[in-house]
């Protein structure tokens, strides 16, 4: 970041070459260390001399630009670490992005680097900025940058593995005035990448706020770490991850495989380790503000001041689209407005205030102190049309002084996309560090992206996790070391961890089950029992209110026909013989074990309903039961669990319980792939649950 020497790699003469674009920056900038240039032609390039070899320069270098093609980076690298050079960037294409030959060369130079004590970034990353000293590593010639003001105050770094992307967050930012500590594109990472880098600006004392655009997350180990370093500073962490789309999506054996894929998994452990995950790159640089500007910012609903009635409307709906409550005011601050506001206009969230702004600007002041003081309040969004000369001068003003003394996140929305404001109002918004934007959509994305992060933020997983005693593992029970377990196995591979099953057995003759529907009493269920069977209700395999022993040697005979008659050929163990479940609510708990992430908790409405609405929330392993109910209120379907149409509240705790038990489960016996009980059961509060069916699949 700030070294005392720098190599270029590759210096050529020829106009236009990659490794000139490097000095200018360099020089530009005002770079006051030593450069040594180092090309094949050697001679003299802009009057400094050009050796033709590492090994010519008199001193231990701090740091190489490697800027020649990928056939010639291995050897280049080795020179490195034969000359003890500290640290590199490799600018050079034609890696792991061609294919399986580059993502071995990649590979080895990595190797080789980390091997050798060299500090690499790249390759195929376009460089870097350091705002705080004016250093510039950057492949293209560029103007000089502008650097970080002594008195800026904490500021924002960037790392993006995307050169693009990385320019265009920091142009943004930028642009909005806001400052920005460095600027890193990560390229390819065959060595440092974005987990030491987040560390690294999570300890830097000119940062506070990181933005990371990640496409590949390669060591999630490292990134967990650096997430802790960065809570223990205070540092606040947001990721733009895209990739919903790519295999999370794909089939699985269960539906806790298909819902909790790749993405999903990710996405879970990021945001519990305290990293703020956003939907859009628009949203990633919109929250960089605001997690800058209100470090402390609270939890709570949002309230709105504006001057349009459409506006009001339009924020109510958009509350639902994105999370926000948009609570009603208190009743303190609505008397308080009273007192100030015309008769016609009504105290309330959102709060209208008309025209009257035009000529009583102090209605701003006023109206921004009440709603922030509303303790029902977590941030507030002003969103007014977009005026000339002293009355937006006047209406900031108002902004400035009405929210001097809330830590409350605050954005004003001005309505107009392409004209800026006038500049003696920018200035004070500048100074007094409002966040802007231009539109209410927007500046509730952000918001509700702020809120989900301080949610988290406020309910950091334990890593302690429900233990599973080496005793209890009930591996023994499986029968075998890969695939899905039949029904009945897994059943009882739960129970004996304390999930409650129905009363039951395995039979393998009619006679069998009869003698278990008189220990179990009439109504029973039948199901055939296979491996391979995993859709029983499918082939005929489940028959319900089986009422009686002559019922019950019929739906055995019938079930036998059609499991043949559907997959002709299966080998059925036996049917499954269990007492019929009284009614409640039926619910999903699964886990599933991701390859780098490990075990992912998911929670849902169950039965045909998951397959239809997919209305689901996901935990680390490590969920604490109180985080479960919390995840289980947060469900579409959560006023089913609350007791709707006058059917009572639901055991939720019971359903944690469960959930704690599955999550200890997967964690306590590696080979498990995923977990699926579906439906699992909840009665009314303090009658507890019943997994009525189960999936466990073991991994290979």
């Amino acid at each position: 970041m700030r070294p005392r020497s720098v190599v270029i790699i590759g210096m050529s003469s020829k106009p236009g070459a990659p490794s000139a674009g490097v000095l200018k920056n360099l020089l530009a900038n005002g770079y006051q260390g030593d450069i040594y240039l180092v090309g094949r032609s050697g001679g003299l390039i802009d009057g400094r001399p050009c050796r033709t070899s590492l090994d010519e320069i008199p001193e231990r270098v701090e740091l190489a630009i490697i800027t020649i093609p990928a056939n010639a980076v291995r050897d280049a690298i080795a020179d490195c670490i034969r000359c003890k050079v500290k640290s590199a960037v490799c600018f050079a294409s034609g890696f792991a992005e061609m294919g399986e030959e580059g993502r071995l060369q990649q590979q080895e130079i990595g190797r080789m680097a980390r091997e050798g004590g060299l500090a690499l970034i790249g390759p195929n990353c376009v460089g870097y900025f350091n705002y705080v000293d004016t250093f510039a590593v950057m492949l293209v010639e560029l103007e000089p940058i502008k650097r970080l003001a002594e008195d800026a105050g904490p500021a924002i770094a960037v790392v993006a593995q995307s050169g693009g992307i990385g320019a265009h967050i920091a142009a943004s930012l930028g642009a909005r005035g806001l400052p920005i500590s460095y600027m890193m594109t990560t390229g390819n990472e065959a060595d440092l990448g974005l987990s030491e880098l987040i560390e690294f600006f999570a300890r830097d004392p000119h940062t506070e706020v990181v933005l990371v655009y990640a496409e590949q997350i390669r060591r999630p180990a490292d990134l967990l770490a650096a997430a802790k370093v960065a809570r223990s500073t205070g540092t606040a962490i947001a990721i733009y991850h895209p990739g919903r789309s790519a295999r999370a999506q794909s089939a699985a054996a269960s539906h806790t495989g298909a819902l909790a894929g790749d993405y999903a998994a990710m996405r879970t452990i990021v945001e519990h380790s305290g990293i703020a995950m956003v939907d859009t790159l628009e949203q990633l640089i919109d929250l960089g503000p605001l997690l800058l500007r209100f470090p402390h910012g609270t939890l709570g609903g949002l309230g709105v001041i504006t001057g349009s009635g459409a506006i009001c409307a339009i924020i109510q709906d958009y509350s639902e689209v994105v999370g926000l409550l948009v609570p009603a005011l208190d009743e303190a601050q609505a008397e308080v407005l009273r007192q100030h506001l015309p008769e016609f206009t009504t105290p309330r969230n959102p709060l209208d205030l008309g025209t009257v702004i035009v000529w009583q600007p102090d209605l701003v002041r006023l109206a921004t102190i009440a709603l922030l003081a509303d303790k029902e309040v977590g941030s507030v969004m002003i969103s007014f049309p977009y005026a000339d000369g002293g009355l937006a001068v006047a209406w900031m003003e108002a902004i400035v002084a009405g929210s001097r003394a809330s830590t409350k996140p605050l954005i004003y929305v001005i309505h107009n996309e392409d004209i800026g404001l006038p500049s003696v109002a920018l200035e004070i918004a500048r100074e007094n560090k409002v966040v802007i934007m231009r539109s209410p959509e927007r500046a509730m994305r952000a918001l509700a992206a702020l809120n989900a992060y301080r949610r988290f933020e406020a309910r950091i997983a334990t890593e302690a996790g429900l233990a599973v005693s080496p005793g209890q593992t009930p591996k023994a029970k499986a029968g075998r070391s890969t695939g899905a377990l039949t029904e009945w196995v897994g059943k009882e591979v739960l129970a004996s961890v304390g999930v409650p099953i129905p009363r039951g057995r395995l039979a393998t003759t009619a006679e069998e089950a009869v003698e278990i529907s008189r220990e179990t009493g009439f109504p029973v269920v039948l199901k055939a029992q296979a491996a391979s069977l995993a859709h029983k209700s499918d082939a005929g395999g489940v028959l319900l209110n089986i009422m009686n022993e002559s019922a019950l040697r019929d739906a055995w005979s019938r079930m036998y026909a059609n499991v043949e008659k559907a997959k002709p050929g299966l080998k059925l163990e036996g049917l499954l013989v269990e007492a019929m479940s009284p009614r409640g609510l039926e619910l999903v708990v699964g886990a599933r074990r991701d390859p780098q992430w490990g075990p992912i908790l998911l929670l849902g409405i169950g039965g045909v309903w998951i397959e239809a609405f997919q209305d689901i929330r996901l935990l680390p392993a490590t969920a604490t039961d109180q985080e479960i109910i919390e995840e289980l209120f947060l469900l579409r379907g959560a006023k089913l669990l609350r007791g709707f149409r006058g059917a009572p509240p639901v055991d939720v705790a019971a359903v944690a319980t469960v959930a704690r038990k599955v999550a200890a489960l997967m964690s306590s016996w590696q080979e498990i792939a995923e977990i699926d009980i579906n439906p699992l059961v909840a009665f009314p509060e303090g009658e507890g649950v019943i997994a009525l069916d189960a999936l466990i699949v073991l991994g290979s």
